[in-house]
């Protein structure tokens, strides 16, 4: 190899571990400061909003099995598949390849109906209607002619948080406007003390802060959990969560 060739292999060499240095630091300052809060598990690498998406999921959907006791309902653990077999709906071996792992996020086996879980705004409202819809068209072209599905409606409902007597107040409302389609929103109330929570509750509603998000947010997915499982609340938890037949 003579110089000229040993030179340009050497500046490729130097090259590369530039361009590897900067997108090393650049990952480094871009991972979300929400990562390193208080009140997140020391180990977390969830972003904070993964928590409260995964609480309104499993309010809704543990509040729809509470409101509907006797039918056989699946959440968003069950495929498309296992439904179609444990519901005896049909012939899950009809079911495409592409479709039969997807997981409805409430698929009530009882009443022949489905909802998908998203956050209140128009673009997840119409990515919701897209999913619902293509559940419901996997499901009716395997099921029997009398167990047709169809996209659930009527369905809503609220709770709230009281992280502490007198603090901050979260509320988790739901509602349906749309048949398959549950649309959530989290929002928030200022702290007011000595006031209890329906006082609270009383107050104009603002949109849940960033800063309450990402410190309480982890905590609030625990407390939600223990409420509907019946479980002790999360260490650290001094308040109560206020369901749904509570908020009536």
């Amino acid at each position: 190899m003579n110089e000229r060739m040993r030179w340009t292999a050497r500046s490729a060499w130097r090259l590369m571990g530039c361009l590897l240095l900067l997108g090393t630091l650049l990952s480094a300052h871009a991972e979300p400061p929400a990562l390193k809060l208080p009140g997140r598990k020391p180990d977390s690498a969830e972003p904070w909003g993964a928590f409260l998406g995964r609480a309104a999921h499993f309010a809704i959907g543990g509040q729809y099995r509470v409101q509907h006791p006797s039918h056989l309902v699946f959440l968003d653990t069950v495929n498309l598949q296992d439904i179609v077999e444990r519901a005896r709906l049909g012939d899950r071996h009809r079911l495409s390849e592409f479709v039969r792992l997807l997981r409805p996020d409430i698929t009530d086996a009882s009443d022949l109906v489905l909802f998908e879980i998203k956050p209140d705004n128009e673009m997840s409202r119409r990515q919701g209607r897209e999913q619902a819809g293509r559940y419901l068209k996997a499901l009716n072209q395997v099921v029997a002619l009398d167990k047709k599905l169809t996209g659930g409606t009527g369905f809503d409902g609220s709770l709230f948080i009281d992280f502490e007597k007198g603090g901050a107040l979260w509320q988790l409302s739901w509602r349906t406007p749309e048949p398959g389609v549950t649309l959530y929103r989290w929002s928030y109330r200022r702290a007011k003390s000595p006031a209890s929570w329906k006082e609270r509750a009383a107050q104009a509603d603002e949109a849940l802060p960033d800063a309450e998000a990402e410190a309480l947010g982890e905590l609030a997915e625990q407390a939600i959990r223990a409420a509907y499982e019946g479980s002790d609340l999360p260490e650290g938890f001094r308040g109560h969560v206020y369901l749904p037949v509570e908020c009536q």
